[in-house]
């Protein structure tokens, strides 16, 4: 039985009286594919940023294998060096170039020399198809092509998890498939993430486990093929209906 990476403990977030998350249970092993869907205002960019530390969850645990980065002296930024994070607004530096981009948080965080950070940013830079851009400034990129760069950079700090909050959202439709690309190209190297999306197609086909949220819970979980063709929840049903429909 391989040991878990992320384990999401009894998690709950409120905001003043408002609780985003109640009760959240689910864990994530070495090569898993979670995909997180369910209607807008469900919870699920918030249950992402609390698994990266950007929110501080108001109680329960995160156990990256085994250890609890909710607990005091947990250092973010190391932590978010193993666990990375795609944004939906990309979150590029507009003053650097894509290279510089992708090599900054080597230098910082990982202390990592400017030639080892430039050789990692480049063989990332060319999988995902930006190699010819690396003087280009973010202005100067389409959406997918920010997108790809924000990619290249997470995967350039050699994380074990990478988390994307709805990685296509901003996006043009014709710019949609080129990060999904990228991502399925990802999973198929064996890349451990969690996807908060809107694209059922690849969370049906792409993702090996299933999270529909609702109203701040995990109304139903499980593998996608069971949960596409039978959703057991009626929220899940309902949610569902107009894609299956389609």
């Amino acid at each position: 039985m391989t040991e878990p990476i992320i384990e999401i403990r009894h998690l709950s977030k409120s905001f003043g009286a408002n609780a985003v998350l109640k009760d959240i249970d689910f864990t994530v092993s070495p090569g898993d594919v979670t995909t997180v869907i369910g209607p807008s205002g469900s919870g699920k960019s918030t249950l992402l940023r609390c698994i990266n530390l950007l929110e501080t969850p108001t109680t329960g645990q995160i156990l990256f294998h085994g250890k609890d980065v909710t607990a005091r002296g947990t250092d973010p930024a190391q932590y978010r060096s193993r666990v990375g994070m795609v944004f939906q607004s990309f979150n590029l530096f507009n003053n650097m170039t894509v290279l510089d981009n992708c090599t900054v948080g080597q230098r910082k965080v990982l202390k990592r020399d400017p030639e080892t950070a430039r050789q990692s940013a480049m063989r990332y830079l060319e999988q995902v198809g930006m190699a010819p851009y690396i003087n280009a400034r973010p202005r100067q990129l389409s959406g997918g092509q920010k997108q790809r760069v924000a990619i290249a950079r997470a995967l350039a700090m050699d994380p074990e998890v990478l988390l994307f909050d709805e990685p296509t959202s901003a996006l043009d439709p014709e710019m949609v498939g080129e990060v999904l690309s990228v991502m399925r190209d990802l999973a198929q190297r064996g890349m451990t993430m969690i996807v908060v999306t809107h694209e059922m197609a690849f969370a049906r086909d792409v993702s090996n486990h299933v999270v529909f949220m609702a109203d701040g819970v995990i109304a139903e979980e499980g593998e996608p093929q069971q949960l596409f063709a039978s959703p057991k929840n009626p929220r899940t049903q309902e949610f569902l209906a107009r894609f299956l429909n389609t």
